[in-house]
């Protein structure tokens, strides 16, 4: 028997650990190019990029970046302050606590690609590169030197990510392990920045507050955007810039401060949410905010079924059409055969009451199966709903639903004598009809928070992930299986029939066509479990982040026409190429798509 052993590489002079770049300039000069490219293009923003306004923004002021300069400035000033940060600068530590050298290529691409993407908007929309000022050229060849030098800067592997706060404590103990030994690691690693130093627990919650903050900011601007090439360059320099952010460390520090802090972190989000309709003066976005909460809260309910129990429910939506058909049979429509009016508190008892039966019998006989048979039974159900709806119209059926006509005219709420349906002045700001609903909304996501949150951590809640995990081993040890996932059926149908109670409200009009498998618009059910997938399987944050982009960008891009849905499943592609556990990922399903990262090195081959 013979051993081959591998030889270990002589580390690269050049820098340390022998870590080289992309091409062959020297790491301190990529540094230099980056930082000073960076600084460039924040100086170019204050310059005229073309002399005429016809293009969106009125790029032709100097002293005052507009439109699109504004993104470039962001993306500038965070390509330079990663560069100075990559030099050691001792205030700026805390903005790369894992090392700025890979955050500074993602920080040099967001600032490139949003800056040559308006670059050539200007160029084609009036007509040729002759439309460009000096700001614009200089900008151009900023951004192209702050990238090449990024290019030449040596690649250094991430930190651990912060512990989950739903692993055992022996994971956490793992974790914790592992990161102690790799700050001792990286204590003496030379050219290696030291980890900031611990933070009291009154200035961890000022971060919190300081994240919700930059959080709420950046969500008002992108639904504020008033043109399609601002929100392209939007999701460029977001997109690009929370990369950057994630490869320096600094969002998985953030992560563990707020994991620390979660009760206090909940409260500040819908804090931070509760100030949204605020910064609007009209009802136009808070329209899209309503409708955002609206979808969130189904997306979460439905991240009970998938993301807790592991049950793929391709016909979820159906259950928010039984909510609002439910709620507005009873609201007092003149389109409804019953000539009743409830108040609210009652219509939302029997819209959620409706689905809750609803997911009993069909979860009933189909629960038994498993797999891509439960699937397809579930997308069955979704289609059943739909077409029985459009046939309870009095000709193919009895008279209940008016078919596809729907049910029209549900008038407002009115609770405790404030009607949803008119203006009311709250400390001097006009609050309109869509931001009445958007408090009511967000009340009721707090409780379908508090739901899933107490659910996941109950004994109920363990079962569901053992039977995610192994639904065989969970059997063994002695979980019912069926009495286990028709409990997460019924309680996920009725939080969808929760939401679709207020959505029949803000609607006035429920119809068949709202409840698709698949559509251009959400909400639907593919676009549903889209959301849970790309926020985060079994998380609180995930799918209320999935379900807001998911709802968001495609009310942008719809400028797109019919490649609108290409863009978004190339989006959606790449995303699960390269994140497939999610924007906010659960660890354990983290380490599940990611498992070659914690496996040990080999370092021989063993033959005979």
């Amino acid at each position: 028997m013979t051993t081959q052993t591998t030889t270990p590489k002589t580390p690269s002079p050049a820098t340390p650990g022998g870590a080289t770049g992309l091409i062959g300039i020297p790491p301190h000069l990529g540094r230099a190019l980056a930082t000073g490219g960076g600084a460039l293009t924040v100086v170019s923003t204050f310059l005229a990029w073309t002399w005429t306004s016809a293009f969106p923004g009125d790029l032709t002021v100097y002293g005052y970046p507009g439109g699109l300069q504004v993104l470039a400035l962001i993306g500038g000033a965070l390509t330079a302050l990663l560069g100075l940060a990559s030099y050691g600068v001792k205030g700026l530590r805390w903005l790369a606590p894992a090392g700025a050298d890979p955050a500074v290529k993602f920080a040099a691409l967001a600032t490139l690609a949003t800056t040559w993407y308006t670059v050539i908007a200007i160029s084609a929309q009036l007509g040729g590169v002759v439309n460009l000022e000096p700001g614009g050229y200089l900008a151009a060849a900023a951004t192209l030197i702050a990238f090449l030098g990024a290019l030449a800067l040596p690649f250094r592997h991430p930190d651990p990510d912060p512990f989950d706060p739903d692993s055992t404590s022996w994971e956490r103990f793992r974790h914790t392990t592992a990161q102690r030994w790799g700050t001792v690691r990286a204590a003496f690693a030379p050219g290696t920045p030291r980890p900031a130093p611990t933070l009291p627990s009154w200035a961890e919650i000022l971060v919190i507050v300081a994240v919700l903050g930059v959080a709420l900011t950046v969500f008002t601007y992108g639904i504020g955007t008033e043109y399609d090439e601002l929100f392209v360059g939007f999701l460029i320099t977001a997109g690009l810039g929370f990369a950057a952010l994630h490869r320096s460390g600094l969002i998985a520090q953030v992560t563990e401060i707020t994991a620390r802090h979660q009760n206090i972190t909940i409260c500040g989000a819908f804090v931070a949410a509760a100030c949204f309709p605020f910064t609007q003066t009209d009802d136009q976005y808070a329209t899209l905010g309503v409708y955002i909460l609206i979808f969130a809260t189904v997306a979460l309910g439905l991240n009970i079924v998938v993301g807790l129990a592991g049950l793929l429910d391709l016909g979820y939506v159906a259950f928010l059409g039984v909510g609002a058909y439910a709620a507005s049979l009873v609201s007092g429509s003149q389109s409804s055969p019953f000539d009743v009016h409830f108040p609210f508190w009652a219509a939302v008892l029997v819209g959620a009451a409706a689905s809750l039966v609803f997911g009993v019998l069909i979860g009933a006989p189909t629960l038994r199966l498993r797999g891509d048979y439960l699937a397809i039974v579930t997308l069955g159900f979704g289609e059943i709903f739909r077409i029985t709806a459009n046939n309870l119209d009095g000709t193919s059926g009895p008279d209940v639903t008016n078919g596809s006509n729907g049910i029209a005219g549900i008038p407002d709420l009115d609770i405790l004598g404030f009607d949803f349906g008119t203006h009311h002045d709250v400390a001097g700001v006009t609050i309109g009809r869509f931001a009445n609903y958007f408090f009511l909304m967000l009340l009721i996501t707090a409780v379908v928070v508090l739901v899933f949150r107490r659910s996941g951590d109950s004994r109920i809640g363990r079962a569901w992930v053992a039977i995610r995990e192994d639904e065989t081993a969970a059997l063994a040890m002695g979980i019912n299986g069926f009495r286990v996932k028709l409990i997460a059926f019924a309680v996920g149908a009725s939080l969808a029939g929760l939401a679709g109670t207020v959505q029949a409200h803000v609607t006035y009009t429920v119809t068949p066509e709202q409840y698709l498998f698949a559509g251009t618009t959400p909400p639907n059910s593919a676009f549903l479990l889209a959301a849970v997938v790309l926020g985060g399987m079994g998380t609180i944050g995930g799918p209320l982040i999935g379900a807001a982009l998911l709802f968001l960008i495609p009310n942008k891009l719809q400028f797109l026409g019919d490649y609108q849905l290409f863009a978004f499943g190339l989006a959606l592609v790449l995303l699960m190429r390269f994140r497939p556990e999610g924007l906010v990922p659960n660890r354990r399903r983290q380490l599940e798509f990611h498992e070659e990262a914690d496996a040990p090195a080999v370092l021989g081959k063993t033959g005979a």
